[in-house]
Order: structure tokens, then C-alpha cells, then sequence
């Protein structure tokens, strides 16, 4: 028993001694673990032994290891001194970052960026406009939108790690970034606009206080300017204080808010003095609801989808706590939670604020406390306002009524029990969510610089301190939300930013519909209550919702989103972020496939396949463009290698990618396979059975002439003969290519680049040779031979012109006699042509 507790001890976790076990003798590589056959062991051959070193956190020259081991690394014998150097310290403190839980960081954040301007100036308005019945439907639209953009960031937030960026994030990631950089580009603009409208809001409640008090600066629309300008730059300083200072100023907030709600509903039920009846609160009355149930639309902003996108703005907090993602603990369960629960209970109070005001005030009344029907009872009225003992039928008719629920902004303050607090509630609800938008547009906006994609924006992307704020950020976007605050007008700013709004919502859930319906391997989120559909439809809503409200606004944010996607499609930025749309690509491709395996082939619809026998595209660009000049993109060209060496080094392996990348900047649609053989002959058959794809399969086979067929030993020419054979047993079509001055440039590029020829080194660069061979000119004696060279680059990159092509076909193929190899005089040219034309099948319709 004691021998097998010795055996053993070598394998207890956290002993960091691998050494082989008594009476086993282990080797490194592939035999580790192999035992010695004349001693014992109670382990199984077969079963290696596992290296500590493979498993540990870290090693003990204390280098961390991020990975787990590949096959490579276990296959091969590792050695410590191929270890870089362990971190140095350097001796400065460890700082804790801030990190916010999903109540604070998301449900709290989410409900104080809804609760903004439009719950406590617009909502009541908004409700004698379009009645209780279609306020309920733009609230209950609104949801919709806003739910199911809420459940697709959920899924895309749960789908894997989420880094700071928000909205623009999770499009780039899911998208790409095609459509990720516009969106991020109008979502951060559009967080710039909402912070200048909550500001507004905030502006417009402090002026009517001060005109309350006779305290006016100068006229209503700049005492608004001069008050968001001023309250912008606090909000600015706030924002630079750090996030530690804004959450703490948004916990104040939101108690204040919930304050200000409770005063507002039991001010409904206490009973009115004469002061607010004469402004039209007559607490709960059937009369007052039923008045109130349909439309009354009046004014320039008189329709439903005006009072929609005026409205619509109070929904768009909803990506609050995605958008500081960055910021916290688990985004994965928060942002699901917390988002939904936000849109709850935030509708909830939209829904009682809209019914219980719209039950308890008329929506016009004069104010004035000399039209009480107990004053002047020989006063004979109509309104409904005479119900309960008022004219207000005079101010109604000539228009001048300047109180009620469709002339007042500020009704929630004349209803509550204390206006104080409805006032504080307001600056609450305002400025929380001015900050919160100011807050996570910089956020937004500094993930999308730190990428690359745009030119000029990277200056923004600098973050500053512990959690690399966005300090310039932060300055344009003040800059911005600045510049709309001097517009003035918060009716005119509604409508701007829920077109930008709707349009992000829009994409959102395009991206998780795509997302769910490529069936991409690595969509796999957590968060399981979605669908694809119910996504498709949210996306169709939102972008049909944007039309509906402000079509010219409409087609001003789609201008400039297809102008973004337009110059990142022509830049191409080298973004490999695994998205839906590199998904989508491959099952359409695998789709197509299938679908054309199904299909019969006719003579009609021939169209030559070539493979292509280039070896190292670059070391044979003339054969590579000649095919390419009628293979084009209708048709199917592969560069094969055969790789005729004993031993397949790792740069050879890798070399794939490169050459593919010099096939792209030479502009020939093409794909490259590689295959190590013995021989030319054994290479090109083992091509020509493996390369290809269903119907997407080589039928031509196309080589370079052997220019020094007299000079190569017997057996280079025999390989070479015996592979046109193999094209011929495999009813392959037949190329030749042969040009004066060969086809490869080998040496060439041995010459120019370096030791290294472009079969070893594939990432030679056609460009960069070409302009060292123009740079060597002047040193070189022999001009003519580096124009030579250049022209076997470059004679099939450029046009031709119209020339004739003469067509020689041997006896066993077709019904032409095979015509000698001389010249033709002029006189029997045409003859000739009009034999050969109806000698031309009629199923080939076009050939001449």
C-alpha cells in the first residue's frame, strides 16, 4: 500500500514536481508516458501522465499564462528559458475600478434616462391632444418598440463578454462593422441630442418659475438658451468629476423623482380650492374622463404622429445601462433585468399620469377666479366647465384660455399637493437624464474611435484615469448638445431625436434577427425569451415609425447612414470580428452549392473552370492574369501549387492566406490550394480529384509552357508529358500558355526582394517590386531587360483592343480539318472564317 501511495504522489494537484512516477520511464513529445517493458507499473501505458506546467496559472519564473495548451504545445518538449522575462512591478498600488451592480448601474440609471422632460411638461399636453384612448396607443406602441429592442440586447448582451461601447458594441460585433460604425456614429449624436433636449426641458421649467416671480431676463425663448447653456456646463463638470460623483448625483435624482410622483398623486385626490378649480382641477369626475377619452387636436402640431414623435423621446433611456456596459459587474445578467424592469415600471407611471390628469382637468380654463359661476349667476354657459361651476366659454371661443391641460405645460405642478416638489422632481427628472445621455455618448463615441474605422475621430478615443474616461469625448459632446440648445425650441428637437433613436432601435434588432436566423456557431445567448420574428418586426417598426413622424428628418438620417456605410464598404478596414454577416455569407454560399448540384448540365450554360497550375500565384503573374481576363467573376478559377519537398515548414502552411491577399490586390477573382506531393504529375491528379465543390468543380486544366524542355533532365520532361496525360484521363480540358520570354519571374523576385525566393517568402508584394525594379533602373546597364521583365508582369493588365484570335482544332475533336501552322493570305481569310462558322454547332448560340 505504501508503494502505491508513492506512485500516486506525483500526480496531487498543486504538486508542481512532473517528474515521471517510480519505476516508469517517460520521454518527452509524442512518448510521453511510454513505459520501460522490463520494470512494473500501475499505470497504463496508454494513458499519458499529465505535465502540471501545462495546467498551472502561472509558471515558477512567474509568467501568467492566459491559454490553455494546443496540440502543438503538448506535442512539443517545452522548455523554460523560451519563456519571456516575468512582469516587473513597479511598485505603484493596485487600483480598484469602479464597478456598478445591475440596481444602480442599469434599473435605476434606465428608469431615471425615461423619466425625463416629456413625462412632466409634455405628458399631460400630449394627453388633451390625442385624448386617453390614443395616448394609450402611442404609449403602448412606444413599449412595443422599446420591449422588443429591450429582448434583443438581451440576447446579443448574453451571446458573450461585453466590453465597454454600448449599442455600437453589440451592432459592430454582431453586424460587422459595416453597419456597426454609421449606427455607433448616429447613436452617439443622438445621445448628444437628447442631452440638449432634457436640458431644454430643464430651461423651460426654471423660466416659468422665474416669470412666475416677474423675473425675466430677457425674452421666453433666450432666457431658455441662456439657462441650458449654463446648466450644460455644470452638467459637464459633473460628468468630469468622475463616474463615482455622477452615480451618486443620480441615487439624488431618483429619489427625488419618486418624491415628486407620490406628491402628484395624492394631489389628485385632495379636494380643490378655488384657485385650482379656476385653472381647471376638479379632482376625479366621470365628466371630466369621458371629455377627455377622444381627440381633440388643435394647433400646428395637431396630429397623432406628431404627438407620437414628440412623445416617443420618453422611451429612449432604455439602452442607459447598455450603453456604460464597460462599468459593470455582470453585464450579462444586468442589462436583461434591469432594462426590463426600467420599461415596467416607467409605463406603469406613464399610463396612471395620463389617465388620472386627463380625469381630474378640463383641458381649457381661464385662470381667472372672477368667471366662478357663484359671482355671476345670471351668466348663462354651456361648457363643461358650467358643470362644475365655471364659464370658461369665453377664453374657449376667442382662444385666450391660458390654463387647463391643452395651454399649460407646467399642470402637474397646479395638481399636486406641494408644486415645490413637482418643481424639484422635474429638475430631477431632467437633469438625470441630461446627465445620463451626456454620460454615454463620449462612452459610445470612444469605443468607435479606439477602432479605426473613420479618419480624423481617433484624437477622441484617448481615455483619461482609472476608467479611461473619455475626456475629449466629453467636450464635443457638450460642443454639440450646446449648439442644439440654442435652438430653444423642445418641440422642434423631439422629433429629431427619436428619428435618430428608431433608426438605432431598427438595426438593433436587425442584428439580432440575422444574428438568430444564420445560425451562426457562436450565437449562443443566455437570455432565451426572444425570437427572431418578433426582432424582424420590432426592426420594420421602427424604421416605418421614422418615415411616419418626420419623413424629411427620415431622409436626412438615412442619407447620412448610407453615406457612413458607403465609405466604410469602399475602405474595407481589416475588422475581423466574427459577425452574422461573415455567417450569412457562408450559408448562402453552402445554399447555392447544394442548390447547384441539383441542377443538370447543358451545353448552353458551359462555361470553362480552370485549374490553373501557377505555383505561388506571384511567381507567375502573366499565367494568373491571362485566365483571369475570361474567367473574370462568371466563371471558376483555382491557383494550384504542387509543393515538391520533403519536408512542409510552418511558413509554407501559412503561406495561404498571403497569397490570396496578393490575388485580392491584383484584382483576379480566384482561390489558391496547395497540395505536397513527389512529383507535377502525382500533385495535378491529386488536384484534379480533390479540388472543388459539387458542380463548382475544374474542367479545364491550364499549364505554363516548359520553356527549357532541351535543358531539363529526362525525368522533369517526362513528369511534364505524363501530367498533360493525366488531363486527358480525367476528360479535363487542355491550356497551354507560352510566351517569348517564359512565364516565371522566380528569379526575378529572388533578385529583388532578397535570399528569399516568392516560393519561401509568399507575401512579396507586386506593388512594392514593381517600384524597386523602377527605383534599380537608373543603376542598370541593361534597360530593355527590366522593361522585358516588367512587361511579363504586366502584358495582361492591360487592354488589348480588338484583335482577332485564331482557333487550330485537332482531328478527333469536332468536324474542322486541322488547318497547318501557316500563314493565311488575306484573299482566303473570309472563306475560311464563314467554313469555320458553320462548322459551329447550333446549340451555341453567339459565336461568330
Amino acid at each position: 500500500m505504501a508503494t502505491y501511495f508513492a506512485r500516486l504522489k506525483n500526480i496531487i494537484k498543486g504538486k508542481r514536481d512532473s517528474g515521471a512516477p517510480q519505476d516508469v520511464t517517460l520521454e518527452t513529445g509524442a512518448d510521453y508516458g511510454k513505459q520501460d517493458k522490463k520494470k512494473n507499473s500501475f499505470f497504463n501505458p496508454l494513458d499519458p501522465l499529465p505535465k502540471y506546467e501545462f495546467y498551472a496559472k502561472d509558471t515558477w519564473t512567474g509568467r501568467v499564462k492566459n491559454t490553455r495548451p494546443s496540440l502543438d504545445v503538448l506535442r512539443t518538449p517545452q522548455g523554460d528559458e523560451d519563456l519571456p522575462p516575468p512582469p516587473e512591478d513597479d511598485g505603484r498600488p493596485k487600483v480598484k475600478l469602479v464597478r456598478f451592480g445591475w440596481v444602480l448601474g442599469v434599473l435605476i440609471r434606465c428608469m431615471l434616462n425615461i423619466w425625463g422632460v416629456i413625462m412632466f411638461i409634455r405628458l399631460p399636453w400630449i394627453t388633451s391632444q390625442a385624448g386617453i384612448i390614443l395616448t394609450y396607443v402611442i404609449i403602448s406602441m412606444s413599449v412595443v418598440v422599446t420591449t422588443i429592442t429591450a429582448t434583443s440586447v438581451s440576447a446579443i448582451a448574453t451571446n458573450g463578454k461585453v466590453y465597454s461601447g454600448g449599442t455600437y458594441f453589440f451592432i459592430s460585433r454582431s453586424l460587422g462593422p459595416e453597419l456597426g460604425a454609421p449606427i455607433g456614429l448616429l447613436f452617439s449624436f443622438a445621445n448628444a441630442l437628447a442631452c440638449s433636449l432634457n436640458t431644454v426641458g430643464f430651461a423651460e421649467t426654471v423660466r416659468d418659475v422665474l416669470k412666475d416671480n416677474n423675473a425675466e431676463m430677457v425674452d421666453p425663448i433666450n432666457d431658455v438658451r441662456i439657462i441650458g447653456a449654463v446648466t450644460v456646463v455644470i452638467l459637464l463638470l459633473i460628468t468630469l468629476a468622475g463616474m463615482s460623483w455622477e452615480a451618486k448625483a443620480q441615487i439624488l435624482f431618483f429619489i427625488a423623482i419618486l418624491l415628486s410622483l407620490a406628491n402628484y398623486f395624492v394631489g389628485t385626490v385632495i379636494a380643490p380650492s378655488k384657485e385650482k378649480q379656476a385653472v381647471g382641477f376638479f379632482s376625479y369626475k366621470t365628466e371630466i374622463f369621458v371629455e377627455n377619452l377622444l381627440p381633440s387636436f388643435r394647433g400646428k402640431d395637431g396630429t397623432f404622429f406628431r404627438m407620437f414623435s414628440i412623445f416617443f423621446p420618453a422611451a429612449t433611456g432604455i439602452l442607459s445601462g447598455v450603453n456604460i456596459c464597460g462599468d459593470l459587474k455582470d453585464p450579462t445578467g444586468g442589462i436583461p433585468k434591469g432594462t426590463l424592469l426600467a420599461i415596467f415600471w416607467t409605463t406603469l407611471s406613464y399610463l396612471l399620469i395620463s389617465i388620472t390628469v386627463a380625469s381630474t382637468v378640463v383641458r381649457d380654463a381661464s385662470g381667472i377666479l372672477n368667471d366662478s359661476l357663484e359671482l355671476n349667476s345670471s351668466i348663462k354657459c354651456s361648457g363643461l366647465g358650467c358643470k362644475f361651476g365655471w364659464d370658461f366659454d369665453r377664453c374657449e371661443q376667442n382662444g385666450t384660455c391660458g390654463f387647463g391641460l391643452a395651454n399649460n405645460f407646467q399642470i402637474l405642478s397646479l395638481v399636486s399637493g406641494s408644486g415645490h416638489l413637482i418643481t424639484i422632481g422635474i429638475f430631477a427628472a431632467t437633469l438625470s437624464s441630461a446627465l445620463g445621455f451626456l454620460v454615454s455618448a463620449p462612452k459610445i463615441f470612444q469605443c468607435l474611435c479606439r477602432d479605426n474605422i473613420y479618419p480624423y475621430i481617433a484624437f477622441f478615443g484617448k481615455g483619461y484615469g482609472k476608467n479611461q474616461e473619455p475626456l475629449r469625448g466629453y467636450m464635443l459632446m457638450f460642443t454639440i448638445a450646446l449648439a442644439f440648445i440654442l435652438i430653444g425650441e423642445l418641440n422642434t428637437i423631439a422629433p429629431l431625436i427619436s428619428n435618430f433613436f428608431l433608426c438605432s432601435y431598427g438595426l438593433i434588432n436587425f442584428s439580432c434577427f440575422h444574428a438568430t436566423i444564420t445560425k451562426s456557431p457562436g450565437w449562443r445567448p443566455e437570455y432565451r425569451y426572444f425570437n427572431a420574428w418578433t426582432s424582424l418586426f420590432g426592426s420594420f417598426l421602427s424604421f416605418l415609425l421614422m418615415f411616419l413622424f418626420t419623413w424629411w428628418a427620415a431622409l436626412v438620417t438615412f442619407t447620412i447612414f448610407f453615406f457612413l456605410l458607403g465609405y466604410v464598404l469602399y475602405t474595407k478596414p481589416h475588422l475581423n470580428w466574427g459577425s452574422s454577416y461573415q455567417a450569412g455569407i457562408y450559408n448562402m454560399a453552402l445554399s447555392f452549392s447544394v442548390s447547384l448540384s441539383n441542377l443538370d448540365d447543358h451545353i448552353k450554360n458551359y462555361r470553362p473552370q480552370c485549374l490553373v497550375m501557377t505555383g505561388p500565384p506571384n511567381s507567375r503573374p502573366a499565367l494568373v492574369d491571362f485566365v483571369g481576363t475570361f474567367t473574370k467573376t462568371i466563371s471558376l478559377m483555382i491557383c494550384g501549387n504542387v509543393i515538391m519537398e520533403d519536408e512542409k515548414s510552418t511558413l509554407l502552411r501559412q503561406s495561404s492566406d498571403m497569397l490570396v491577399d496578393w490575388l485580392n490586390q491584383r484584382k483576379v477573382c480566384a482561390f489558391y490550394t496547395s497540395f505536397t506531393a513527389d512529383s507535377l504529375k502525382e500533385g495535378t491528379h491529386n488536384l484534379m480529384q480533390a479540388t472543388g465543390l459539387g458542380k463548382l468543380k475544374p474542367n479545364t486544366l491550364v499549364l505554363g509552357y516548359k520553356t527549357k524542355w532541351q535543358e531539363c533532365k529526362p525525368e522533369s520532361l517526362h513528369d511534364y508529358v505524363n501530367t498533360i496525360y493525366i488531363a486527358f484521363d480525367n476528360r479535363y480540358g487542355l491550356a497551354i500558355l507560352r510566351m517569348m520570354d517564359g512565364l516565371d519571374v522566380t528569379d526575378d523576385l529572388q533578385s529583388t526582394v532578397g535570399k528569399l525566393s516568392s516560393v519561401v517568402n509568399p507575401a512579396f508584394d507586386a506593388e512594392e517590386a514593381t517600384q524597386t525594379e523602377n527605383d534599380d533602373t537608373d543603376r542598370n546597364s541593361d534597360i530593355s531587360d527590366d522593361q522585358q521583365k516588367e512587361q511579363v508582369r504586366t502584358v495582361f493588365q492591360t487592354k488589348q483592343g480588338r484583335k482577332t484570335i485564331d482557333v487550330y482544332w485537332i482531328s478527333d475533336e469536332g468536324r474542322h480539318r486541322p488547318d497547318p501552322f501557316t500563314a493565311i493570305f488575306v484573299d482566303k481569310k473570309k472563306p475560311l472564317e464563314e467554313e469555320q462558322n458553320q462548322s459551329v454547332p447550333p446549340w451555341r448560340p453567339g459565336d461568330n
